[in-house]
């Protein structure tokens, strides 16, 4: 637990008085999220963010928002920063940290982060670090504090918090016994699920109740996130080998192999609440239209929301189909590039 005071379900109120003629936040972020991507990535991480949080970060580095989210649920934010003093400049954020109780017995340590709008170098982050630290009552541990606090500057306020790393046990899953070349990574499978739930399923009550259907699962990327990520899902190929290697890496993280069955998606049967569906696809050929449109109007009576991955232009099949696209990205890696469609 953080600091005192604090309830993690709340911001704090510190007993520091701001000038009242300073520009301030319109209204002050419970959470200031951290976050990076590649800039083949970057399309897919803004729209990943958006749907989480229903609106696109405004910074290149940081999103705030009053949205509690727990930082591993999306691939591309690193920490959560859980604001508990803000104040319009250094020396004021200063002096509000010395209004701050640690727990008794826990040791701290302050880190002033290079994301938002700090300019700062590495010798003068290290000057301030010290600054802030000498003023909070409690212990200093550098290498391995209870609590890390961090500073970080958003517009024109600067901001102090507890540090809530990312867990990036995902990374651990990019090895699996059994993958195709062409796979999807799994930062991108990861983020797809999280497109499908929607930014509104992810916070309600029932979210974990939600359906969802992965209709040509190949080896299993997608099906292995939404398990990691408590989510219910059925995974179905037609190919006999892909629904083998997806059951041995089912197993292999610790899910049941039945989750996968051998199935054409044309003849699936039953509702869903969303379907993640990775077009087939090879460098020697390409699936004939007609297969295609078949492909998404099975979909469409299958699944309330679908997100849609390929390689080649979909927009007309999706509305033949009677899909409504609502978001629209791309990546792209070695040559290859990706269109992902969320559609209603």
């Amino acid at each position: 637990m953080l600091v005192v005071i604090l309830n993690e379900k709340r911001s704090y109120m510190n007993k520091y008085e701001m000038n009242t003629n300073e520009t301030k936040l319109e209204t002050k972020p419970k959470y200031i999220y951290t976050y990076a991507c590649h800039e083949t990535e970057r399309e897919l991480c803004l729209l990943e963010l958006k749907c989480l949080f229903g609106q696109p970060p405004v910074h290149d580095s940081i999103l705030l928002s009053q949205r509690r989210l727990e930082p591993g649920t999306s691939p591309f934010i690193h920490l959560r920063l859980d604001t508990a003093v803000d104040a319009g400049s250094l020396e004021e954020l200063c002096e509000a940290a010395s209004t701050l109780l640690l727990e008794e017995g826990k040791t701290f340590k302050v880190l002033c982060l290079k994301e938002g709008d700090n300019e700062a170098d590495y010798d003068e982050r290290r000057r301030i670090e010290r600054r802030i630290g000498s003023r909070i009552q409690g212990q200093a541990q550098m290498k391995e504090p209870d609590i890390t606090l961090g500073v970080i500057r958003a517009g024109q306020r600067w901001f102090l918090g507890q540090c809530v790393y990312s867990d990036r046990s995902w990374l651990e899953r990019r090895q699996k016994p059994q993958n195709y070349s062409t796979g999807l990574p799994v930062f991108v499978a990861k983020a797809l699920v999280n497109l499908a739930v929607g930014h509104a399923a992810v916070h309600e009550a029932d979210a974990d109740r939600l359906k969802l259907l992965d209709p040509c699962c190949g080896m299993g990327n997608v099906m292995i996130e939404a398990l990691s990520m408590g989510k219910h899902i059925r995974g179905y190929d037609i190919n006999p080998l892909a629904v083998r290697g997806a059951r041995v890496n089912l197993c292999h993280f610790g899910y049941e192999e039945n989750l996968v069955k051998l199935g054409d998606m044309n003849m699936l049967e039953g509702t869903y609440d969303a379907a993640i569906l990775d077009m087939p696809y090879n460098l020697c050929s390409v699936l004939p239209a007609d297969e295609q449109k078949q492909m998404l109007r099975s979909l469409r009576r299958l699944a309330a929301r679908a997100v849609i991955v390929s390689t080649e232009p979909m927009e007309a099949l999706l509305s033949e189909s009677g899909w409504t696209l609502t978001e629209q990205c791309s990546i792209r890696k070695t040559g290859m590039v990706r269109e992902i469609w969320v559609c209603e």
